[in-house]
């Protein structure tokens, strides 16, 4: 009997593979569908109005799959457990592109049908990570199980009011997911950005503050509850401005100067920033000074654009035995996307009746640096590691 995968190819060896080439075209696709639609140039039935598809598949699509190939990729090693591979992978990849796909055949297909397909995936995923993870009796990767979860609940929220059940659950969803999301790479950071840091410069210990990491997740997670919640007083500027000041302690204790002479690391740096210029633009909404939009860009298109674009050329580079370099390529597309971020967050205070041009220049920006992206990734993400060794 032949019991050969169909699957057994390179990019369904580890998830970040297939994971980060999914992530990779659909911030290209996505963001190019999303142009037309706001122009008025493309009009297509779906599921989703126009505003919730854009958020949620940028949220709900593009991040969670670069969140699905880090977490299949980080947890084999922190576990020493196999994670999904071959023909099962290819079945959660498939899983997630149905739920990409589906939205656009609403009024042939049943919309409770649509929903299914999309919010199946994260409790699969959720199932996968957990297995190794409770193997190994892996407590503190256990978080990652919580936060899994929490994004599974904001994903909820958004298709009860769509499918008609409740009202006013859709953006209450969405915020659920933009804090899951930032609380879920603040838990990363402190895992792996000092690691990378010692990696990538020698001669460099970095010392980390338990404390510091405790009250930085801590302030971001009330800061984004308050926000949940439908708390926007005083209280919130506050904790959000907390938040910037010990997130800020927290970054400038990893920080070196030498950083800046390496990509793969001041791209995680300045990403970082970025988390922290939200919770700065939150604070000042409050306040009435600025308008919330910029803050909830600083942490969308700056935090989580910038930092799973950094993680996913660091990661891909390290899992296929390359050595740790950017390519001058992945270095512009680093300033790309920076730029991008940069045009859609500051801009608008300076130029605030130049909206339409902003949005057009910042897309253009996004599609080229992550067109280089898929340009470079491309061919390390479906071929086998080049020192010889099994995934």
């Amino acid at each position: 009997m032949n019991t050969q995968k169909i699957f057994n190819t390179p990019l369904f060896s580890l998830g970040f593979r297939v994971f980060f080439a999914l992530a990779g075209l659909s911030a290209l696709v996505l963001i190019v569908l999303w142009n037309a639609l706001f122009k008025g140039h493309l009009h297509i039935d779906n599921y989703y109005d126009s505003t919730f598809w854009h958020a949620h598949e940028m949220l709900l699509g593009y991040s969670v799959a670069v969140i699905a190939g880090f977490l299949l990729t980080a947890v084999k090693n922190w576990t020493n457990q196999p994670t999904v591979t071959g023909d099962k992978l290819a079945g959660l990849a498939l899983l997630w592109l149905y739920g990409r796909i589906l939205p656009f055949y609403s009024g042939l297909l049943p919309d409770p049908l649509i929903a299914l397909v999309d919010f199946a995936f994260l409790p699969v995923l959720t199932y996968e990570i957990s297995k190794p993870i409770i193997k190994n009796q892996n407590i503190k990767s256990g978080v990652f199980i919580a936060l899994l979860v929490l994004l599974t609940l904001g994903n909820g929220l958004v298709h009860t009011e769509l499918l008609g059940y409740y009202e006013n659950t859709a953006w209450s969803g969405i915020q659920l997911v933009i804090g899951t999301i930032i609380v879920l790479i603040l838990v990363l950071a402190g895992r792996v950005l000092p690691l990378f840091i010692e990696k990538g410069l020698s001669g460099t210990l970095i010392i980390k503050n338990p404390l510091i990491d405790a009250l930085s997740i801590g302030s971001a997670v009330v800061a984004f509850a308050l926000q949940i919640g439908g708390l926007s007083g005083t209280f919130l500027g506050v904790v959000a401005i907390f938040a910037a000041v010990i997130n800020s302690v927290r970054l400038y204790g990893w920080y070196v100067q030498r950083i800046w002479y390496v990509p793969l690391l001041w791209i995680l740096y300045v990403g970082y920033c970025w988390i922290i210029l939200g919770f700065v633009l939150t604070a000042l909404s409050v306040f009435q000074l600025f308008s919330s939009v910029l803050a909830l860009h600083a942490f969308t298109v700056g935090g989580i654009g910038v930092l799973t674009l950094g993680m996913m050329a660091r990661v891909a580079l390290g899992h296929t035995g390359r050595t740790l370099k950017a390519s001058n390529a992945i270095a512009i597309a680093f300033v790309l996307i920076n730029l991008t971020a940069l045009i859609r967050v500051l801009i608008p205070l300076v130029l605030p009746n130049w909206y339409n041009t902003i949005i057009y220049v910042s897309t253009l920006s996004w599609l080229a640096a992550f067109a280089l992206f898929m340009f470079v990734y491309a061919p390390i993400l479906t071929q086998p590691r080049i020192d010889g060794r099994i995934d």
